[in-house]
């Protein structure tokens, strides 16, 4: 089987927040954070599949802090996982002031879901994630955990429906 080190589709994807990027609130607007976090998601999962992938889900997004005007955001991401044709990309933001030089800060977090696609937009095999180090490994695991759970909340759903549907309540 095909395999690639996770650390071969690492990427980063830096960007000034200006005041173009803000919400009512005056600080960054969240849908601005999540399309640098799915475009960054999509580079990695691109060059890991070394083709087109398309997002399928965002399993989770977390905002831990608000990002400012004149932050500088590092959109990190690498592949957690894969599957035959789909991935698990973990996203880590960063801000730091464009002018100062303290530490960055931990902003957000995601986790998204891509699958390859062909040009007909079928599902192509991708490449298994080799993991490199023990975090590697870690993240691996924690991916397969998400993805058990996403299954599961999927078929709980999918029965539900089906109940309802049986029962004549839909």
């Amino acid at each position: 089987m095909n395999t690639k080190p996770t650390e071969a589709s690492r990427t980063t994807l830096s960007h000034i927040m200006t005041g173009n990027d803000t919400n009512l609130l005056g600080t960054v607007h969240g849908g601005v954070v999540m399309k640098l976090v799915d475009d960054t998601a999509g580079a990695v999962a691109g060059r890991h599949s070394e083709g087109p992938a398309v997002t399928v889900s965002m399993d989770e997004m977390v905002f831990l802090e608000p990002v400012r005007v004149g932050d500088l955001l590092h959109v990190k991401a690498q592949v957690n996982w894969t599957g035959s044709s789909s991935m698990e990309i973990g996203v880590r933001v960063l801000a730091e002031r464009w002018n100062e030089s303290t530490p960055a800060k931990h902003v957000a977090s995601a986790y998204l879901v891509f699958v390859a696609v062909d040009e007909e937009g079928k599902p192509r095999p991708v490449p298994q994630a080799e993991p490199q180090t023990g975090e590697d490994r870690r993240r691996r695991q924690e991916a397969q955990i998400r993805r058990t759970h996403r299954l599961a909340r999927r078929r709980a759903i999918q029965e539900l429906r089906a109940k309802r549907t049986a029962e004549g309540m839909d």
